[in-house]
């Protein structure tokens, strides 16, 4: 991914207002940040931990997607889970589910999507190797090749934009 300025993530944003998107937090670590290991930057609002951000590269342009986390916590018996994204298998504190209002009127009127994603955000780095999953049976070995696991995670995305902003 090249590199974003604050500008470009702000004005990237389709499912908030303008407001929301000035006053978001941007990651701790922006000026730090290995752009060329990431394919989408993410990250969890420092300022606002019930808010998570996306920030997508495409060819017209940045996408933003604003996210929530769900207030209530899971209550779950699961001792891990995957994310829906990177495939990364986590102990089930790894996972979180995120919530998307949609773009547009749908979203106006109170209407998501969710999914099931690393709880960092950080599924780049968890698919180079750069992260390790704090899962007690280890990492799931796979077959795929990095490239193939990136567009795997590239398609998982894609869909849940989709979601978000179709009709809008």
């Amino acid at each position: 991914m090249e590199p974003l300025s604050e500008n470009q993530i702000r004005s990237s944003f389709v499912n908030c207002t303008k407001g929301e998107a000035a006053r978001l937090k941007l990651p701790l670590d922006f000026a730090e940040l290995p752009w060329g290991e990431l394919d989408f930057l993410g990250w969890v609002d420092p300022g606002a931990p019930l808010r998570a951000h996306l920030v997508l590269p495409r060819a017209d342009g940045p996408l933003g997607i604003a996210l929530r986390v769900p207030a209530v916590g899971r209550t779950s018996a699961v001792k891990s889970s995957l994310c829906q994204l990177c495939l990364t298998g986590h102990a089930s504190s790894g996972v979180t589910l995120f919530a998307a209002p949609l773009a547009g009127a749908r979203g106006r009127a109170g209407n998501t999507v969710g999914l099931y994603v690393c709880a960092d955000l950080a599924c780049s780095l968890y698919l180079r190797g750069k992260r390790q999953p704090r899962l007690r049976s280890g990492r799931y070995e796979e077959s795929l090749t990095l490239d193939e696991r990136i567009g795997r995670m590239s398609e998982n995305l894609d869909g849940f934009v989709a979601r978000v902003t179709e009709s809008a």
